[in-house]
């Protein structure tokens, strides 16, 4: 029985190659753009938004962290799955952290709180690390692996400060901003993975696939 948690299915589209049916993954997540990272890839999923105490250890750094929340989601959803012993079964889990300075940025608690969050990162450049879990039934264990990217902002006026404030896109966003949304006017440079900067590093997630023997891709 899952507890605490959303549950939705979504349809397997195949390509027009893939004649084979795919072993399921649970993603631990209920994000709209690792959700559309799925669907892109052609997984058949379905979805687990487990409840995971995000305190970690104070003294890791942000990469550390990302990779601790992530396997603590996947964690959660194997120890909630009835057949948590099927050597068929995959969990997926990622966190994305946007740091500064070695200082972590979560989402914003209000609308104070996310003006003083691009207030620094205006004209700044800060750290956006994703870390992506995979838990194989075969071995029962998971493999974890997690990408940095940066991200240069422009100097951002106060005037336009409001005006993405205005739009509520900062609302339930870590860094308070979206980067695939308005905030992509205010970014001068990336360096690194902008699929990691979304939500699902896709280069790295297909390795790990590969490399933990789900049957993807060639």
């Amino acid at each position: 029985m899952l507890k605490n948690c959303v549950f939705s299915h979504f349809p397997i589209e195949m390509g027009k190659t893939r004649q084979t049916p795919r072993e399921p993954i649970v993603l631990a997540s209920g994000s709209q753009r690792r959700i559309d990272y799925f669907r892109l890839l052609g997984l058949p999923f379905s979805c687990v938004s487990p409840e995971v105490d995000e305190i970690v250890c104070e003294n890791a750094g942000p990469q550390a962290t990302a990779e601790e929340l992530a396997l603590k989601k996947v964690r959660k959803v194997v120890e909630i799955t009835i057949n948590h012993d099927d050597d068929r079964l995959w969990v997926c889990g990622a966190d994305t952290l946007i740091a500064m300075n070695g200082k972590i940025f979560g989402k914003p608690k209000n609308r104070d709180d996310a003006r003083n969050m691009l207030r620094l990162f205006s004209g700044n450049t800060h750290e956006v690390i994703t870390a992506v879990a995979l838990y194989s039934g075969r071995t029962q264990k998971s493999d974890c692996r997690s990408v940095v990217s940066t991200i240069s902002f422009a100097p951002i006026s106060d005037g336009e400060i409001e005006w993405y404030l205005d739009s509520g896109e900062w609302q339930d966003a870590a860094g308070s901003y979206k980067i695939q949304g308005l905030a992509s006017c205010f970014v001068s440079k990336i360096s690194g993975s902008y699929s990691s900067i979304v939500g699902l590093p896709l280069r790295e997630f297909y390795v790990m696939l590969r490399d933990n023997g789900y049957p993807y891709g060639g």
